[in-house]
């Protein structure tokens, strides 16, 4: 069946569409350092096929948070610095250091793709530091009883560094690491996590890790040892199998099951809330189970991945009833004091995908599909990784994603664009906001699911922003493409452009224009130098606003309030805030607009409610003071061309808001 795109079409883009991509001083920031950096690369690294060059969606989430890291402003020399040092850290694991010789020969089979979270040992000693969440993906060089005591240390290398680290094992694994017939021994790859990192001292010249429980034991099923212990241990018993009687007496099971899906959650409980992972195991029957984390033990989680097959020896086995869980299964399993884990990892595959090299604006990921190799040096070849089911990775992909070439089965997407429209479904089980995204190729709805309540701040009509982690899927009953983003999903991140102090703080990011200049039919926010001209057009007030939203409220019949965005909200969320409508003017022209927030704070120079508490006499004499003040403000033009709703704007006769200023002194 043929699907129809939902996307404004434009199959050749003309030369004044061209030209609004071109003239956007942020895009051409990142190609110019993108085209810096490559320069700076070493030659001899070019070729390795672990690498395809700098990705276009991570050179700018690496610029966006530097802007955000230093909001008083950047120069090109610090985002190039902070571009080249953090891709200096991924170099290292495309580039590795001299291995140890057993690490040299497991790599040869090594055909894993890293996890999301995953940090070298190299880095560990740099930075004298490992995050809690962070994932080790180990080969064990070395198991030893310290002498006179029982304490058991592994010796741990990885695949990308020169450095080795030990680690305090666990008591819970020390059955498994009993030598010299343990399972945890020399050449046994192991994933960890929760790690904690005991730095150098005068007794001890090099950091340890301390002891962890979550540890999972890689198996290769190609592996004769590795094959007779998942036959002889976990082919017996199957989810089918198991009897809550049974396990009342004592009985205990080894399961072995696909991991089908991960799922994250907030569970409310008498002494708060906790955190819950809810992972969906399928057995060789097809026989379905959940597998249920909970508080800390969610970091076990980051070592599974959605296709591998999950060994469970002596898991703790519940009733749902006693979990407190909605689920069609009887019985549930929790990860009890003694469980241990064995993971058979899933492999994923990879799929060619032809990049142009010298792309026109509007090409972005067009040349998808069969590869012609004598098509010359215009093209080259990156590998993207493929999952099961078809779904292509676009993460890494060196491009910039547009709308126009955007598929079914895509995910990692990022999309740089202007919002057209925003708004929240009316769903009860969950928050979910609709985002229409225009680029100059078309747009595209994108559905943004919360865990909670929204969580990005202001996000407006004409506002530019960039967001990944999206996904594409075809829609059958709309016919249509949609793009699904989860507030936690892998590589999630928004960031709205046009409220970012470094915006209009940094030169680089910006180009400056007279107010004369600035069109409605840019996908940017401008920056220009005003002064104010209250006596011209002026109006202030202040209003009830959303705190997590920044959109305004209204009361309501009954005595709730109402937010124009989010709808219901308690009077908790609700904080006083200015609807400024202002006269702005250069030697070129004038222009009216609007804001509120913190930008309106910055243009007239005081709170909402020093405001409110003036007298009234006070309060209509205020213009007064700011005239002639000058500031560097960004614009917005709030009613883009592709808008279909202006709901969310205080004002249908203004066309400019200004999304951030700041004084010129």
């Amino acid at each position: 069946m043929e699907v129809n795109t939902e996307i404004v079409e434009d199959t050749q883009m003309d030369v004044e569409e061209q030209q609004k991509e071109e003239e956007d001083p942020f895009l051409n920031f990142v190609d110019q350092a993108r085209s810096e950096l490559l320069s700076l690369e070493d030659d001899s690294n070019r070729g390795d096929s672990d690498t395809s060059g700098y990705g276009w969606s991570w050179i700018v989430s690496r610029i966006l948070k530097t802007c955000i890291a230093y909001s008083s402003g950047v120069t090109p020399a610090i985002l190039l610095s902070e571009l080249s040092q953090a891709w200096s850290e991924q170099r290292r694991v495309a580039v590795p250091k001299k291995r140890l010789e057993l690490i040299n020969s497991l790599k040869k089979n090594n055909r894993r793709i890293k996890l999301p979270n995953t940090v070298t040992i190299d880095s560990i000693y740099e930075k004298k530091f490992i995050a809690l969440n962070s994932v080790l993906e180990v080969v064990i060089i070395d198991a030893h009883v310290l002498p006179g005591t029982n304490i058991h240390m592994l010796t741990l290398g990885d695949y990308w560094s020169s450095n080795i680290i030990d680690l305090y094992l666990h008591r819970r694994f020390y059955d498994l690491a009993g030598l010299p017939s343990g399972i945890l021994k020399k050449g046994r790859e192991v994933l960890l996590t929760g790690c904690y990192l005991r730095t150098a001292t005068e007794s001890s010249g090099h950091p340890r890790l301390l002891p962890t429980e979550y540890l999972v034991i890689l198996l290769d099923e190609n592996q004769d040892d590795d094959a007779m212990l998942l036959g002889a241990q976990f082919c017996s018993d199957s989810f089918s199998s198991i009897s809550l009687d049974a396990v009342n007496k004592g009985v205990s099971y080894s399961l072995y099951a696909r991991i089908e899906n991960i799922e994250s959650a907030e569970v409310r409980g008498n002494f708060g809330t906790s955190q819950r992972k809810q992972i969906t195991l399928v057995d060789g029957d097809g026989v379905t189970l959940k597998f249920f984390l909970w508080g800390e033990q969610i970091l076990l989680a980051n070592l599974f991945r959605v296709g591998s097959m999950l060994a469970l020896d002596k898991p703790y086995i519940a009733s749902s009833v006693e979990c407190d869980i909605q689920t069609s299964e009887e019985v549930c399993l929790e990860y009890g004091s003694a469980t241990q884990l064995y993971l058979v990892p899933y492999i994923q595959h990879e799929e060619q995908v032809c990049v142009a090299l010298t792309p026109n604006r509007h090409q972005g990921s067009r040349q998808m599909g069969s590869c012609n190799p004598t098509q010359g040096p215009r093209f080259s070849q990156v590998s993207l990784p493929c999952d099961s089911q078809g779904t292509v990775d676009f993460s890494n992909y060196p491009l910039r994603s547009i709308v126009v070439d955007l598929r079914d089965k895509m995910t990692g997407i990022s999309l740089y664009g202007v919002v057209t429209e925003i708004s929240k479904e009316d769903n009860n089980q969950a928050t979910v906001f609709s985002l229409r995204i225009a680029d100059t190729s078309g747009e595209i709805r994108a559905k943004l699911h919360f865990t909670r309540l929204w969580s990005l701040g202001r996000v407006s009509l004409g506002h530019t922003i960039f967001i990944s982690g999206l996904k594409c899927t075809a829609s059958k009953r709309k016919k249509c493409l949609e793009l699904a983003w989860f507030e936690n999903g892998t590589g999630a991140s928004f960031i709205n452009l046009s409220c970012l102090p470094a915006l209009i703080n940094s030169s680089c990011l910006h180009k400056l224009f007279k107010l004369s200049d600035i069109s409605n039919q840019t996908c940017y926010a401008q920056v220009c130098r005003v002064w104010l001209v209250p006596n011209e057009y002026y109006y202030v007030n202040t209003r009830f606003s959303h705190s997590l939203c920044g959109h305004f409220v209204d009361k309501k019949p009954g005595g709730f309030v109402e937010c124009s965005f989010c709808h219901r909200i308690s009077d908790a969320e609700v904080v006083r805030t200015f609807h400024l409508k202002i006269t702005l003017a250069d030697k070129s022209t004038k222009a009216l607009a609007w804001c509120t927030g913190q930008t309106a704070m910055d243009l007239l120079q005081i709170s909402p409610e020093e405001f409110y508490d003036l007298p009234e006499e006070e309060q209509l004499m205020y213009p007064s003071s700011l005239e002639n003040e000058t500031f560097m403000v960004a614009l917005v033009n709030c009613k883009p061309e592709r808008c279909v709703t202006y709901d969310l704007l205080p004002d249908d006769s203004i066309s400019w808001e200004i999304t951030r200023a700041y004084k010129c002194e």
